[in-house]
């Protein structure tokens, strides 16, 4: 069933829902306003979270997690943030070009757009087909080029009226492209052509936008790993641990705040990268299970 264009949750019909904090309105204005896209769970959640203790207004984008987002937007109002949800299929272009205008709609303003969205699904060379390459593409790829561009749009013309204000995207990428394996090949490539726009973005959108990445490692579970391969998989890094969901909320807060830089990335890995892996994690913790122990 198609997902409905990009709009704030809303009251329920008769119902006007009232500013949770009204004498905070005047100030909360000038406050910025981000975009999170998957922003209801997972990272996306930690990263809202983060922002919004940070004094951020927060936009949290979902696609099918309503629930979810309501819930966090809810928890977001309650310690006096303003924060609302905005639903949208990026993969429809349509509604993905309609999203920062319904939060622009909303909050009045724009200022970061943090691209945390993404499709992860399994592939190989062996099964590779361009219906998985289309889905993949249109899910991590394409709709971060379209929401810098209408992000630079805005605010491009809100510098025409007279605010010198800039603003920041922020690329979520992967480790696994500075230490490649052939696992997820539809997913690798759709992350390493994002890894290639935030470079062109960030030189062809300066000095409006500054355009950085950052690159997590094991963070969560991934398909139909367990608790214990997770904990294995968490610890194959040089420093023994990987990254969290809130260490990447911490790096994305740090680049949001760092106005010299720009086209590059942050790796956020335990220094995962630095290991060659000939394969996914999740079967390199498998098969050294199925290794036979010696005496």
């Amino acid at each position: 069933m198609p997902i409905p264009p990009a709009t704030p949750l809303a009251a329920p019909a008769g119902v006007t829902r009232p500013d949770p904090h009204p004498a905070r309105t005047a100030a909360a204005a000038d406050r910025p306003v981000v975009l999170v896209t998957g922003g209801a769970r997972r990272i996306g959640r930690a990263i809202c979270e983060a922002l919004a203790g940070a004094g951020w207004r927060v936009a949290v984008h979902h696609r099918r997690s309503g629930d979810a987002a309501q819930a966090l937007v809810a928890q977001l109002q309650a310690a006096g943030v303003e924060a609302a949800a905005f639903a949208a299929d990026l993969a429809d272009e349509a509604q993905c070009r309609a999203l920062l205008p319904a939060v622009l709609a909303r909050f009045g303003r724009a200022d970061a757009v943090v691209n945390n969205a993404s499709l992860f699904e399994h592939d190989e060379v062996a099964s590779f087909s361009y219906a998985a390459m289309e889905r993949h593409w249109r899910a991590n790829t394409a709709p971060a080029i379209v929401l810098a561009q209408a992000l630079h749009n805005h605010l491009h013309s809100a510098r025409v009226a007279g605010s010198g204000r800039g603003g920041v995207v922020v690329n979520l990428l992967d480790q696994k492209l500075w230490n490649p394996n052939p696992d997820h090949l539809s997913y690798t490539l759709s992350k390493a052509a994002l890894q290639a726009a935030t470079t062109m973005l960030a030189m062809a959108l300066a000095p409006v936008l500054r355009v950085v990445a950052v690159a997590p490692g094991v963070t969560l579970h991934s398909g139909d790993m367990d608790d214990a391969e997770f904990a294995a998989a968490h610890r194959m890094t040089p420093l023994g641990r990987s990254s969290t969901p809130q260490d990447v909320a911490q790096a994305v807060a740090y680049l949001l705040a760092a106005p010299a830089v720009t086209g590059t990335t942050l790796l956020v890995d335990g220094g995962q990268h630095l290991q060659a892996q000939p394969r996914d994690v999740l079967f390199l913790t498998r098969a050294a299970n199925d290794t036979p122990q010696t005496d």
